[in-house]
C-alpha cells in the first residue's frame, strides 16, 4: 500500500501561482511514476502532469509552459508548481502513484482561481 497526502491548494487570483505537494509513504519502493490529475464536477478526471522514476516528465497541452512537476526522493514528495493560473485551472487536484500496475490516490486538494 502507498499512502498519499496532498497539500497546497487554495484560492488565488488569475495570473497567480500555487505549489501543490504530495507526500507519499508506505510501500514506496518500485513506484514507477507519480502524476497529478484534476477533476471538476461533472467531468472526467484528467491527467495534468507525470514524472517517471527516471525523472522524465510530461504535461497536458493545456498546462505546458505554466506547470512544472518535480520530485524530491529524500523527502518522498512530489510537487506541482503552477504559474500563470487561469480560472479554467479551477479543480480538485489529485496525486497518483503507480506501483506494479496499481494506482494509489490521494484525497485531493481544491484549487480555485478567481478572474
Amino acid at each position: 500500500q502507498v499512502q498519499l497526502v496532498e497539500s497546497g491548494g487554495g484560492l488565488v487570483q488569475a495570473g497567480g501561482s500555487l505549489r501543490l505537494s504530495c507526500a507519499y509513504s508506505g510501500s514506496i519502493f518500485s513506484i514507477n511514476a507519480m502524476s497529478w490529475y484534476r477533476q471538476v464536477p461533472g467531468k472526467q478526471r484528467e491527467l495534468v502532469a507525470a514524472i517517471t522514476v527516471g525523472g522524465s516528465s510530461s504535461y497536458a497541452d493545456s498546462v505546458k509552459g505554466r506547470f512544472t512537476i518535480s520530485r524530491d526522493n529524500v523527502k518522498n514528495t512530489v510537487y506541482l508548481q503552477m504559474n500563470s493560473l487561469k480560472p479554467e485551472d479551477t479543480a480538485v487536484y489529485y496525486c497518483k502513484a503507480l506501483r506494479g500496475g496499481v494506482g494509489y490516490w490521494g484525497q485531493g486538494t481544491q484549487v480555485t482561481v478567481s478572474s
